[in-house]
């Protein structure tokens, strides 16, 4: 997982949504959302709060 992609799990994991997240860090809502959707499928997840779960278990946020 890239430290973008962590960085966007780990606000996801503090409860932003994509929207406060693209705002936040200056990028598009899409871009968001594909970090989001890379961090699910590289952590082989079900969801995307399931993906902040392996990645905080595993020390990684």
């Amino acid at each position: 997982m890239t430290e973008r992609e962590a960085e966007v799990l780990r606000l996801t994991g503090e409860g932003a949504t994509p929207r406060d997240i693209a705002r936040d860090l200056h990028l598009s809502y899409g871009t968001v959302r594909n970090y989001l959707a890379s961090s699910v499928t590289k952590l082989n997840a079900r969801t995307r709060m399931d993906a902040v779960r392996i990645a905080t278990e595993a020390g990684w946020l």
